[in-house]
């Protein structure tokens, strides 16, 4: 048997890696806020408002209008989630949306809705990949050390700082460089 379960805790901390993974390539908390904001603007035109006997409908002129805007927002959150690529778009039409529904949506869904899109489209706007982890570089780990005056070509002695002009190789003259414009003048030849 193994020290390692495959239980529930084994499923469960796998499936949580994949997520931590899945979330870390993309705008997450953006999509999240702009999901969430267009749940206040597209309900609240369609709500009631029960007060003991007296039913308040909180229905504006433009119904469809906040319901599309809506809707919109939710697809824009998901947009934002599975095709980041174009998330400085999904974050600009974000914040045109939330702006569009204070007149549209009940001052934007009473601003729960405005301020989660506006949250959104911020953070799906200033969002960049990060870069990728870069590769583990050889660590010099010394098996022998170098016998004293032999010095290895391109490391420096011990107590000695690298000479960063190497010299020149056998039949080599030591004042030629090898760039095409100073070896022809100062004259860069295109071909």
């Amino acid at each position: 048997m193994s020290g390692e379960s495959s239980g529930p805790r084994g499923r469960f901390t796998y499936w949580r890696l994949r997520f931590r993974a899945w979330r870390g390539t993309r705008p997450f908390w953006a999509g999240l806020f702009t999901l969430l904001s267009g749940a206040p603007i597209a309900y609240f035109p369609y709500a009631n408002l029960r007060l003991g006997h007296l039913t308040m409908a909180m229905a504006t002129t433009a119904g469809a209008g906040s319901l599309i805007i809506g809707v919109l927002l939710v697809t824009l959150g998901l947009t934002m989630w599975f095709h980041s690529i174009v998330r400085v778009f999904a974050g600009v039409a974000t914040i045109l949306l939330a702006l569009v529904s204070l007149p549209v949506s009940n001052i934007g869904g009473f601003l729960i809705g405005f301020v989660l899109a506006l949250f959104g489209g911020a953070l799906s706007v200033s969002w960049a990949p990060g870069r990728p982890p870069r590769p583990a570089t050889e660590h010099h780990i010394p098996h022998q050390a170098p016998e004293p005056g032999s010095a290895q070509p391109g490391r420096a002695e011990p107590g000695r700082a690298a000479d960063p002009f190497p010299a020149p190789r056998a039949g080599e003259d030591p004042n030629v460089t090898e760039t095409t414009a100073q070896a022809n003048g100062g004259r860069n030849s295109a071909g």
